[in-house]
């Protein structure tokens, strides 16, 4: 009760802040660059994590392969997007222009060309944003999808393999199935943590929900009005998200029975004949 009446307190005392300006919220929830922003930051959301699904598929399986050269390059390549922060990826790629100034497909060690451009034409803050957001998040759903192939027992790839399956036709049509129930939770809070994460681009100019925000108040210097209308997009958005990750769990756990924590197993009582 003293909890919730601290609660009660916390939110009125916000509420009825004459600094928050509501006015000034309204006005600007669904302004036009308000929404130009969340769409950006809602295409980087999808885009990014199709990468980080894929790529994180690939880079798991390449991690439980028998081929050491593949093990080595997944290991690696997880252990550097894993060991450098993001706000430094994203740096990095806005920047690329400043390491390599063309960018050339061609022979190595020839004069064969086949295409060349600028790196700042090429790269842009939008390319920028989806290279750092989406290689750095195929790293993580690599450990994710990692620890749900490892989930499925065994005896179900020997199960297939005696039906005459191939190692790919088992991974892809047997195993990955089996180990979305344990992928997906994670999985979901990593597009969650992707959605919130899409705020970085405001360091490269990238014209998300933030960056937008953030030009907007640096105008009229309405910075906590304008920073409660990017909570209440990522707060929707984030909801809206929970709800999909739990629709993809019932859909995935179909079958499996929950266990309450505490609850021990029913036993039916025995009748009369029975014990005769």
């Amino acid at each position: 009760m003293l909890a919730l009446l601290c609660l009660v307190g916390v939110v009125w005392s916000v509420a009825k802040n004459p600094n928050l300006e509501w006015h000034t919220v309204g006005r600007y929830l669904f302004h036009e660059r308000t929404l130009s922003g969340l769409g950006v930051t809602l295409y980087l959301t999808v885009i990014c994590m199709m990468i980080a699904a894929l790529g994180g598929t690939l880079l798991a399986i390449m991690k439980l392969s028998d081929s050491f050269l593949l093990r080595v390059i997944a290991d690696g390549y997880v252990w550097l997007f894993r060991g450098v922060p993001l706000l430094v990826q994203m740096i990095f790629w806005g920047f690329l222009g400043a390491f390599y100034q063309r960018l050339i497909i061609g022979i190595p060690f020839t004069d064969v060309v086949f295409y060349s451009a600028e790196t700042n034409a090429l790269v842009t803050a939008t390319v920028a944003a989806v290279l750092a957001l989406g290689l750095n998040a195929a790293a993580y759903a690599a450990e994710i999808v990692r620890g749900g192939i490892t989930s499925v027992d065994t005896g179900q790839r020997e199960a297939a393999h005696a039906l005459g399956l191939t190692p790919g036709q088992t991974m892809w049509r047997i195993v990955l199935p089996q180990a979305m129930r344990v992928i997906v939770p994670p999985m979901g809070n990593e597009a969650i943590t992707m959605l919130k994460m899409t705020a970085l681009v405001s360091v490269i100019a990238g014209n998300d929900l933030m960056t937008n925000l953030q030009s907007i108040y640096s105008m009229n210097f309405k910075v906590i009005p304008l920073l409660v209308v990017a909570c209440l997009w990522y707060l929707a958005l984030t909801t809206a998200l929970t709800f999909g990750q739990r629709h993809l769990e019932r859909r995935f756990g179909r079958g499996v029975t929950a266990v309450r924590v505490g609850s021990g197993p029913r036993v039916a009582p025995i009748t009369g004949s029975e014990q005769a």
